[in-house]
This record gives C-alpha cells, sequence and structure tokens, in this order.
C-alpha cells in the first residue's frame, strides 16, 4: 500500500484513514480491502506517524540483515532510502548493487516520490500544524506559528531572546494541536550548554502544565564539537522513528563549525561539511514532519561596504544556510525589554515585524505600560 511522505501529524485513526482516502466500516472498524485487523493498526499506524519504519521491508523479501545495516548508517524509515543516491547506498558494507535494486524496487512501491498536484499539495499545506510561539504578534508573523516539516532559522545578537524561544516551543510543541502544539515530544541539540531545565520549569508552570511530564518530554543532547553535531543525526533519526517527536531545537548551528574551522584556509572545508549537516536536517524535517528551529549567530560588517539603512550585521554561515532555511528571522533588542523580531526570508510570508518580550512564561506580547 502507498502512504503519502508525511508534512503533518494526524489525529486519531479514523481521520488518518480518511486523509488516506480510505473507508472504515462504522460497525467492524475495517479498512475496506484489508481482512487481517493485525494490518489494519499497522496501516492506519503508519499513516498517523507519516512515515514507515525500515523494518516493514522484511515483509517484502528484505533480510533482516541487511536492514540492520541501513539502520547502522541512519535509515529507520523507508522514507529515509529516497533520499540518498544509489551510489550512497551501494557504499555500505555488504549492500550490493542487486540488492540496492531489489529494495528500491519495493520502496518506490511503498512510497510517493512521483508527481503531485499543486492542489494536492496545497490541501497538505491547509492542513499543515505550527506550533505556537507564545506570544500571539508573532505567531502571525509566522503564519500561525512554527511551521512543521521545514526548517526555521533565528538568528541574532547574544541576549536578544534566541534561546528563550528554544525554551518556549519546547513546551508549547506538546500542547494538543488544538491550543497551537504539535502533539509531540522536544528534541535538542545543545551546542553552547544553553539549555536549562529551570527555565522548563517557569514556563511549564506559568502554563499550568505538569513540569515532570513536560521535562520528561524533552530529549537533550550536549555537543561538543562539530564532527559530534553530524554524528548525532543519525541517533536524532533512530529516536524520531521509535517515538513521536514534533519539534528538534539546534541551538546553535554555526558556534562549533565556527570554532572547529578557523580562517579562510578552512572555509572551504567548514562549508562543505556544514552542507551534509543541513541536508540531514532537511531530511529529518522532511521524513518526519518534525518542526525544526535552528538559532545562529551574526557577525558584523567591517568592509565600510554598510550602506544607510542596511544592517551592519549578517547571520553567519553563507548563502548554505539561506538556501537551507525555509524561513529565516532575526531577532533585536529594543527599548525597555521590548524585543523586535523581523521576517527576513520566507517563500510564503511577506515582510513584516513584531514586537515581544521575554517574560516568566517564555516569549511573551509586549503590553504597553
Amino acid at each position: 500500500m502507498q502512504t503519502q511522505r508525511g508534512r503533518t501529524f494526524l489525529h486519531g485513526k479514523r481521520k488518518a484513514a480518511i486523509e488516506a482516502e480510505v473507508l472504515i466500516s462504522e460497525d467492524a472498524g475495517v479498512i475496506e480491502g484489508v481482512v487481517d485487523e493485525t494490518d489494519v493498526e499497522e496501516y492506519v499506524d503508519n499513516l498517523d506517524r507519516g512515515y514507515q519504519r525500515i523494518d516493514d521491508l522484511e515483509k517484502y523479501g528484505i533480510d533482516e540483515k541487511d536492514i540492520n545495516k541501513f539502520k547502522k548508517y541512519g535509515f529507520f524509515t523507508i522514507e529515509a532510502l529516497t533520499y540518498v543516491p544509489k551510489k550512497d547506498l551501494i557504499s555500505i558494507d555488504g549492500i550490493s548493487e542487486d540488492k540496492v535494486n531489489k529494495i528500491m524496487k519495493e520502496v518506490k512501491k511503498l512510497t510517493n516520490t512521483s508527481f503531485s498536484s499543486a492542489s494536492k499539495i496545497l490541501e497538505q499545506r491547509q492542513n499543515l500544524i505550527r506550533i505556537r510561539t507564545g506570544s500571539r504578534a508573532m505567531d502571525r508573523l509566522f503564519g500561525g506559528g512554527i511551521e512543521t516539516g521545514s526548517i526555521t532559522e533565528v538568528f541574532g545578537e547574544s541576549g536578544v531572546g534566541k534561546t528563550q524561544l528554544c525554551h518556549t516551543l519546547a513546551v508549547t510543541c506538546q500542547l494538543p494541536g488544538d491550543e497551537g502544539g504539535g502533539e509531540g515530544k522536544c528534541l535538542w541539540l545543545d551546542t553552547e550548554g544553553s539549555f536549562r531545565s529551570e527555565r522548563i520549569f517557569m514556563i511549564s508552570e506559568a502554563l499550568n502544565l505538569n513540569y515532570q511530564c513536560v521535562l520528561d518530554n524533552i530529549t537533550i543532547a550536549r555537543i561538543y564539537n562539530s564532527e559530534h553535531q553530524m554524528e548525532i543525526l543519525c541517533e536524532v533519526s533512530a529516536l524520531m522513528a521509535a517515538s513521536k517527536y514534533s519539534l528538534l531545537i539546534v541551538d546553535s548551528v554555526m558556534a562549533l563549525f565556527r570554532n572547529d574551522f578557523k580562517g579562510r584556509g578552512e572555509l572551504a572545508d567548514r562549508q562543505c561539511c556544514l552542507g551534509k549537516f543541513l541536508r540531514h536536517l532537511l531530511r529529518l524535517a522532511d521524513e518526519f514532519g518534525v518542526a525544526i528551529l535552528m538559532t545562529n549567530q551574526v557577525s558584523a560588517i567591517v568592509d565600510g561596504s554598510v550602506q544607510m539603512g542596511c544592517p551592519d550585521k549578517i547571520p553567519v554561515g553563507g548563502n548554505i544556510i539561506a538556501h537551507a532555511s525555509t524561513t529565516r528571522v532575526s531577532f533585536e533588542k529594543g527599548k525597555r525589554g521590548k524585543r523586535i523580531c523581523k521576517m527576513y526570508s520566507s517563500p510564503a510570508l511577506p515582510e513584516g515585524e513584531c514586537i515581544f518580550k521575554v517574560g516568566e512564561s517564555g516569549i511573551e506580547d509586549y503590553e504597553k505600560e
């Protein structure tokens, strides 16, 4: 059976079946054309997740040992195999070209890798889940909140509220969909040691949530160098295939790359490694339908090219970061505790800005005193 590659989280088995355009009998609760109840549960469960576990390939004649080899290289879903060229799969120890051809033949049957109508894409985007930021003004700027299935980049100087947004979203992503949440867990890659569990406690208390449950649903990985930052993504894939996550935070994306690659002589190597990391992030967003929020640093323009009215600081990472980020916003400091969020780049949202503040509940609307 074919399933659409997930872009949204589907709530409830009946809704999942309806969106897949299959029928459920009101009396028997069985999908039309499927006899075994176990198959029904498994099929709808795949739809609910939006992806299919790679272990399912065993039912189509793929050896369990070969499946485990793919897992070793970070492939935990059937959809993941569609994101890499055949030569990369052949390079895996013990996987021959004949095996790859056989496996990909089954993968193509099980995934939607062909054309889709624009109206179908519009329907999917209208059902897209957005995670609330804590500020109504910022939610409006984002078109309803942080978009799932894509990368959002927030850049700015130190102390403008980037990490505070991360803490807020780590809580709100767990809320039900009708409350502006993603109904999933949060996974946080901490490259600067900025995560604070007590901040999660404060935000949870302010939102009348059980802080212990909220903390239990946040998984933290402290990252120490750029190699570790790249390698950890295989573990991220494993976690997301095993449980439902709605948000992946990378705070910050460039800190370790800037530290490990110094000077113009290593710039090409840095951008190459950064590109691989970002491509894997894009795959995770597409594969699991999670929202990816990455914070970024800025650097000053010092070559005298700053013109009147133009920014004197730019996000680091160059064009590679710019092309990987679906939505880019800047955070700036204002007077009397104000923070300014500006829409920097988006394929669907207009330019604009909003004012917010950082309070006990994290990101909040700025109210005039």
